[in-house]
């Protein structure tokens, strides 16, 4: 998934990945095969809504009932009603369930479409960097237009602007706020538009076509779940009037979805202080860190061309859905949490996570960094002494330098990364009650919530840790298909996977 992406996961591939790698063998099943697609395809929306709706402002984080499920379903209030329609109808209320019309709404779509809207104006109009990606299996090489950078300076400057004039009652952060939900699910929507959409469009792709589409290695299996998770067509691209031809994948991959999850984090940040009328510590580290993340991926636009988002999967639901759903609203739940829960860390805890932060974002520039520069130029003074192996294929595989560190150095910087998003919530829980001093309001308090919460604002370290695996088992695989007996040597010299001398 998005990042990872990814994206399902945003991190960069091995510094050995070469530049050309949609040249690759046929692919067998990943992901569970057909029956994981389905999964998957189907499942992944009520994760999302799980953490919407489980973890609220209405009664707490989790809901307080689901601490004692057992009396929750077996304690009806009507003779006439079961123990099971009494916990539905308890945590219906707990969990403030709009019914299934209240999932969706006019105002919610309208919204979404005009960030979209927005999104790709701004693409379209703004100075560019025109960069040819990397050479097709059909040949050739398509052209790209990055100024992602620029786009977000853009709107986090009118953001910025709306603040300073109204505060947190902005429209933007008041419209999230308030119609959260609903976002939610006109995200979904349009994954699930898109993937139909690339998918039927991908039987039309022909061989020897002169307009550069092809097919994902591993995207046309003829299983239709399968492909329609995986994606059939490596780049689609749509010709829109007035603004030119898009390519479909690159844009979600970095634009709506990606600077969403820092408008949504400043959105909860603006609930924070218009709740309580402060900002704490632990909001500001993770809006800081990650932030700080997003930023660099749209200042390192180009870095995605040599991605395998972007050179071997194809275009399907997997890409889709984590792009515009899982990495902004799943990113995003600990500044959710903290907006209604300030945890309140101190300079010591404070100074600790950032530490863990910041080494993980230099462990993983500098990493990528020192891989471009090698693939750019072999010359340049600053990885010139890097020591290699050359392969038969003509690549160079690094065995000094960070990546003689671990052949996925920069996953580990990553995963770092993750902790210090997830480490302000400390031990996260909390229980919503009325005030009995102050009519109308209510009080935040932990007892006995204390850690109820770890699955919701720790899920992004577990399941990070999880993706990277699976990502660097799935370049490993490549890698030793591409290479063989050069890669056999590769690993001898770089024995390590992500952790040096652990993993």
């Amino acid at each position: 998934m998005a990042t990872q992406r990814r994206r399902s996961s945003r991190a960069a591939d091995t510094a050995v990945e070469p530049i050309g790698a949609g040249k690759s063998e046929a692919h067998g099943y990943e992901f569970g095969g057909p029956i994981g697609a389905t999964v998957l395809t189907f499942g992944l929306p009520f994760v999302c809504y799980a953490f919407a709706f489980l973890c609220n402002d209405v009664s707490g984080c989790p809901a307080p009932s689901l601490l004692s499920p057992s009396k929750l379903f077996s304690s009806p209030t009507l003779s006439t009603q079961s123990g099971w329609e009494h916990g539905i109808e308890v945590l219906k209320r707990e969990v403030g369930w709009p019914g299934l019309g209240g999932l969706l709404s006019v105002e919610a779509v309208l919204g979404t479409l005009a960030w979209y809207g927005w999104s790709l104006l701004l693409h379209v109009l703004l100075p560019a960097q025109e960069v040819e990606g990397t050479e097709l299996a059909t040949g050739g090489k398509l052209k790209y237009r990055f100024n992602s950078f620029t786009s977000a300076l853009v709107t986090l400057f009118l953001c910025a602007a709306g603040t300073w004039a109204l505060g947190p009652e902005f429209q933007l952060w008041t419209f999230i706020n308030r119609h959260y939900v609903q976002i939610l699910t006109t995200n979904i929507l349009i994954a699930y538009f898109l993937t139909t959409f690339t998918y039927f469009r991908s039987f039309s792709v022909k061989r020897g076509n002169i307009s550069h589409r092809e097919l994902a290695a591993g995207g046309h299996s003829g299983n239709i779940i399968y492909d329609f998770f995986i994606g059939r067509e490596l780049n689609p691209r749509v010709n829109i009037p007035y603004m030119g031809e898009v390519d479909i994948k690159a844009f979600m991959e970095l634009r709506p979805g990606l600077l969403g999850w820092i408008v949504l984090n400043l959105a909860f940040m603006a609930k924070q202080y218009k709740s309580y009328g402060y900002v704490t510590d632990s909001m500001l580290i993770v809006n800081f860190v990650q932030a700080l993340y997003v930023m660099d991926a749209l200042y390192m636009e180009s870095a995605i061309l040599t991605t395998i988002d972007l050179t071997t999967d194809g275009f399907g639901f997997m890409l889709a859905f984590g792009d515009l759903a899982w990495v902004p609203f799943t990113y995003s739940l600990q500044t959710r949490y903290l907006a209604v829960h300030p945890v309140i860390l101190g300079p010591v805890y404070a100074g600790a996570i950032l530490v863990i932060g910041l080494a993980g974002y230099i462990i993983f520039r500098g990493a990528n960094s020192q891989k471009n520069a090698f693939r750019t130029n072999p010359d340049d003074p600053s990885v010139a002494h890097l020591e290699y192996i050359q392969t038969a294929s003509g690549s160079r595989l690094l065995t000094t330098g960070w990546w003689g560190q671990a052949r996925h150095i920069n996953y580990l910087g990553d995963w770092l990364l993750s902790w210090s998003y997830c480490l302000p919530t400390l031990l996260p829980g909390y229980r919503l009650a009325n005030s009995i001093l102050t009519p109308g309001s209510r009080l935040v308090t932990t007892d006995g919530m204390e850690g109820w919460a770890i699955p919701v604002t720790y899920f992004y370290l577990l399941y990070f840790a999880v993706l990277l695996v699976h990502r660097e088992r799935r370049d490993e695989e490549k890698c030793r298909r591409k290479y063989g007996k050069d890669w056999a040597a590769y690993t001898k010299k770089v024995p390590y996977r992500i952790i040096p001398g652990l993993y």
